[in-house]
């Protein structure tokens, strides 16, 4: 269903990426930028579990859902990872990895629904902790001040992208041996 709503909540993340970036554009303070892109990053970020749990929950799933959730993560870490390289927080070689990996991988998955092995690439584990990895990473970045009095959330946030990074990277891997080997046997 187009319109039920958790389709609703996917469409929220979608919506809601002009309002993350638009944020560090305004006549704010830079520490006020930082707070108010990290809360709507972090509120948004959170409709990516709500979709999926209600549309379990309420049986409400469908193929325009299965579609639409992945393309609304990659839209909404997409472009909090150029926000982050315009501010100068993240080097464009890790959103060059990241975004590079989203378009790889969904080019792969067409190539593979073409010739009928779609199921070979399906979403697995690695891509699910990918999406964890980035979507607790990014908001370390975008806060980039001391949390709490007890530590910078840069370092935090330099330390954790990188292991997005990694996991990204492993997870295209795992993909791409999947695509591979189904190929082989097909």
């Amino acid at each position: 269903m187009f319109f039920n709503l958790p389709t609703l909540l996917t469409w929220a993340r979608i919506v809601a990426i002009p309002l993350v970036v638009g944020v560090f554009y305004t006549t704010l303070s830079p520490e006020t930028q930082n707070i108010v892109g990290t809360a709507l990053f972090i509120l948004f970020a959170l409709t990516d579990w709500a979709d999926g749990y209600l549309a379990r929950r309420l049986s409400m799933t469908s193929s325009f859902g299965a579609f639409l959730d992945p393309v609304a993560d990659k839209f909404l870490v997409t472009a909090a990872l150029l926000v982050l390289v315009h501010l100068g927080r993240l080097h464009a070689l890790i959103a060059l990895v990241i975004i590079g990996r989203e378009i790889a991988i969904s080019a792969l998955r067409e190539w593979m629904a073409q010739i009928g092995r779609s199921k070979s690439v399906a979403v697995n584990i690695f891509g699910k902790l990918k999406t964890i990895a980035q979507l607790i990473a990014i908001p370390f970045l975008l806060f980039n001040g001391v949390l709490l009095g007890l530590f910078h959330t840069a370092v935090v946030g330099r330390l954790l992208i990188w292991i997005a990074a990694f996991i990204t990277l492993w997870s295209m891997v795992v993909y791409l041996r999947a695509a591979w080997a189904a190929r082989e046997h097909g």
